[in-house]
């Protein structure tokens, strides 16, 4: 995605507290993109904002910055345990938040909170027992905590919802409704919706929830990222290890994600590249939520050359220098497609985007084409790029000796089998 901020003002040109001014300037922000040119003087305004723009353009940094500027402006009620909530479709999404907001915070001292499902519940519940100013979460972890009375939602003065269609998508929208009920009256908190599209079901919720929102539209009529080079290959279903293969052994791509339909397929995909030589790991929604995080620190420091992933990853994460999505499967949802390719050409950068039309999913491609307006380009498969693999690799026993490895590495003494003791049966 490209990212323009040569004609865009720069962040001292809006009355943000001088605290997030500093931060910025550490953080190296000088200029906004144009979502954030756009949307900063409306929301510091006072306006509620539905924002739609393309992924990795800097949305999180307005609703952040905003938020920030508010709570920081005021001091806070007395008996509120909880100031401003940003509400995220997924957990990897939430976390990324996390992070930014933290970065923002080096010098405003509010009391930051993250909370998500399938690790340290009690850790996080003691994270929100003395109150906090700014509570990122997924809809479950946040609904439970409220219902035990950690927290509640009744002197909320700020609510972000963040990848709001998504919210749809995951079947959270009755979660959303539930929590934004028991907040304050619309008019009586500063309300913003961000999505990667405003459709007629996100804004009906941001007409109900919301109080009178602008909408912000910042090329929508671009679909897909400008800098993502697509390609698209007719192949036949056996044909389709033999070539992601042979793309990869030519082109050599340093971090790459391969998107796959099921998880059966991704452990297909996964044992032929671990067979192959190229060194990767499957990212699904069965992954627990430790092991996600500690896959997502490898790729992202290049000691994984590919993920294998299910759309559980298509949104919300920012992993930098993804140099090639592959959809070994074509998405059975157009929108899904572009969240995808999404991934790759970040923040300015450049990508490549490589789509397999096969036997199974080629019936796809119209809808798709039609949802990005343009044809995908179509190259030939010549007989260099099919190549014949190795065989697969059994996914149990090489994960015991990545186990093994990673102990040895870290120092830890492998466990011994046999007996306690180490002694023979």
């Amino acid at each position: 995605m490209t990212v323009d901020t040569k004609n865009t003002p720069e962040f001292r040109q809006f009355p943000l507290d001088e605290r997030l001014l500093t931060a910025l300037d550490e953080i190296g922000f000088k200029n906004c993109t144009p979502i954030q040119a756009e949307c900063l003087p409306l929301i510091l305004d006072g306006h509620d904002i539905a924002g739609q723009a393309q992924t990795g353009t800097g949305k999180t940094a307005a609703f952040l910055l905003s938020t920030f500027h508010f709570l920081l402006s005021k001091p806070a009620p007395k008996n509120s345990n909880l100031r401003a909530l940003i509400i995220a479709p997924t957990r990897e999404l939430a976390i990324q938040i996390h992070s930014d907001a933290e970065k923002f915070n080096k010098h405003c001292g509010l009391k930051l909170a993250l909370v998500y499902g399938g690790v340290d519940y009690e850790k996080q519940r003691k994270s929100l027992e003395e109150g906090v100013d700014i509570l990122i979460g997924t809809p479950g972890r946040l609904i439970d905590y409220s219902k035990q009375k950690v927290f509640n939602f009744k002197n909320v003065e700020i609510v972000v919802l963040d990848e709001a269609d998504r919210m749809f998508d995951l079947g959270f929208i009755s979660d959303i409704r539930y929590m934004l009920r028991r907040m304050p009256k619309p008019d009586k908190r500063l309300n913003m919706l961000f999505s990667a599209t405003l459709s007629h079901r996100v804004m009906e919720l941001a007409y109900e929830h919301m109080n009178s929102p602008t909408q912000v539209k910042i090329n929508p009529e671009q679909v897909t990222a400008d800098k993502v080079k697509q390609v698209l290959y007719h192949v036949a279903n056996d044909e389709k290890i033999p070539l992601l293969l042979g793309l990869m052994k030519q082109i050599d791509p340093h971090r790459s994600i391969v998107f796959v339909n099921t998880k059966r397929v991704a452990e297909k995909v996964w044992s032929y590249l671990e067979g192959n030589g190229i060194h990767s790991a499957i990212l699904s929604g069965d992954v627990p939520q430790k092991k996600r995080q500690r896959l997502f620190n490898e790729f992202s420091k290049g000691e994984l050359a590919a993920l294998v992933a299910t759309d559980l990853a298509a949104r919300g994460l920012h992993i930098p220098d993804v140099s090639h999505v592959f959809n070994y499967d074509l998405p059975q949802n157009s929108e899904d497609y572009v969240h995808r390719i999404g991934r790759t050409a970040r923040a300015g950068a450049s990508g490549d985007a490589v789509s397999f039309g096969c036997e199974d999913f080629i019936y796809s491609l119209m809808d798709i084409e039609s949802y990005v307006g343009y044809p995908i380009p179509t190259e030939q498969i010549t007989d260099d790029l099919l190549i014949t693999p190795e065989p697969p690799v059994k996914r149990k026993h090489h994960e015991q000796r990545q186990q093994h490895q990673r102990k040895k590495k870290s120092g830890r003494r492998p466990r011994r089998s046999g007996k306690p003791g180490g002694q023979k049966s």
